[in-house]
């Protein structure tokens, strides 16, 4: 089953948490010092804020829960005819990561992608790759 991904940056992550946390009804199911991220299952979204870039900007995605579903989508991608970019074995938001990428007419950048886990070792990527 897929679930819908948004990414959006802050400024105050604390003041976001807090309107968040009030507009879900639920306190995160991660949270560092620069990000937090609910998983919620009414509506199924994985929604999360990080202090990574410019307060207001996001991204969107499509997170899938295995390996194979990645594949799927991947393909899924190159039969519509859009250029991906991928990124595997990749530490995001505090956790390991597989990943493509795609960027809609107006630059807006949407994730297909799988988690395996969480780690510890820090925040990660910062970066969107371009699809070539």
């Amino acid at each position: 089953m897929r679930r819908i991904h948004i990414g959006l940056k802050v400024d105050d992550l604390e003041e976001s948490i807090s309107f968040y946390t009030r507009l879900f009804g639920t306190a995160p199911t991660l949270r560092h010092d620069d990000y937090a991220k609910w998983m919620l299952d009414d509506p199924r979204v994985n929604f999360s804020l990080d202090t990574h870039g410019a307060g207001g900007s996001a991204h969107y995605g499509i997170q899938v829960e295995s390996h194979d579903e990645l594949q799927q989508q991947r393909c899924h991608l190159d039969s519509a005819g859009m250029e991906r970019a991928d990124q595997d074995d990749l530490v995001c938001g505090y956790q390991l990561q597989h990943k493509s990428w795609v960027t809609d007419p107006d630059g807006v950048k949407w994730e297909a992608f799988f988690t395996e886990g969480t780690v510890d070792s820090g925040y990660g990527c910062e970066e969107m790759p371009t699809a070539s």
